[in-house]
């Protein structure tokens, strides 16, 4: 019998820095192009944060990638490549960064887990992510919608402005390619697990309802639901949201809902205190306790669905 349950988790301080919270609401706005760069800096400029100067504040909320860097691209434990293959549903070439553990051969075979980024392109915080995946045994895919247009350019700000130009339907077309290739890859188990980050959890939730043939299991990061059919999921869902994720949390109670009527097997954490993004550990929306907490539970779920 399907069943679902959802639960909450205790929370760390946003920031040892005490930025307010308007200034994270802000930069939420900003990163999903409601303000433009302009308005997000002047409205930073309104606050009152003693001891802290507007430069200091905008710092802290724009990403460093330098920090993001838990498992190195070099790392003797796992094998890092970029490969591009056929998208006859997306823009018909697509590339993605591919990471494998070193100990897998095509004698024996991993799970695989299709990584989504979030509206700015294949960013070293979700490379990383994907080394993170390979370091404990899984078979990695991370997908970069901006390759129609020459690939994340270095910065956040032109790849977000680059990925809202482009398709989304032939975006989910190159990543539902991604997705198909890890489910027949040689060194892969034939399970397909997939995990992404806000655009990218929306794009989990879609690829489990486009594909549910090649989806066994997604994890979600506060992402919106799918456009898809609900009813068509059959992958087990394990959904992240932050709580002070307004925006997103806002979709939730009819999402759930309509998981619940359909009987998809979900289960569901809402992270008190913390921010949308808070498992990017590259700007102060960080909160290292529940990204780790969240973290593990995502590896126990596919260990668990995907072994």
């Amino acid at each position: 019998m399907k069943t679902s349950r959802s639960t909450s988790t205790p929370a760390q301080p946003i920031s040892s820095l005490r930025i307010p919270q308007e200034a994270f609401d802000w930069y939420d706005e900003y990163a999903h192009g409601d303000i433009d760069r302009r308005t997000f800096l002047q409205r930073l400029g309104t606050l009152g944060v003693a001891g802290l100067t507007l430069g200091t504040v905008a710092g802290a909320l724009m990403p460093d990638y330098a920090l993001a860097e838990q498992v190195s691209f070099n790392d003797p434990d796992i094998k890092a490549s970029y490969i591009e293959f056929d998208s006859p549903e997306g823009h018909g070439r697509a590339r993605g960064y591919l990471v494998v553990p070193a100990s897998v051969s095509a004698g024996a075979k991993a799970p695989a887990v299709l990584v989504a980024h979030e509206n700015r392109g294949l960013n070293p915080y979700i490379e990383d992510v994907a080394r993170r995946l390979a370091k404990v045994g899984f078979v990695a895919l991370a997908p970069d919608a901006l390759f129609p247009l020459g690939g994340y350019p270095g910065n956040d700000d032109e790849g977000r402005a680059m990925q809202k130009t482009l398709d989304r339907g032939k975006i989910e077309g190159d990543f539902a390619a991604a997705a198909k290739l890890l489910k027949t890859h040689e060194l892969a188990n034939g399970k397909v697990g997939m995990v992404g980050f806000c655009f990218g959890g929306y794009l989990s939730n879609q690829l489990a309802a486009l594909l549910p043939e090649t989806i066994d299991a997604a994890v979600p990061y506060y992402g919106t639901p799918p456009s898809a059919p609900v009813g068509n999921i059959k992958a087990t869902l394990q959904l992240h949201f932050a709580e002070l994720d307004k925006r997103v949390n806002g979709y939730w109670p009819d999402y759930e809902a309509a998981l619940k009527e359909t009987g998809v097997h979900y289960t569901a954490f809402m992270y008190p205190g913390v921010n949308h993004g808070f498992h990017n550990d590259s700007t102060a929306r960080y909160d290292k306790a529940s990204a780790e907490l969240a973290w593990q539970r995502t590896l126990e779920f596919f260990n668990q669905y995907l072994g």
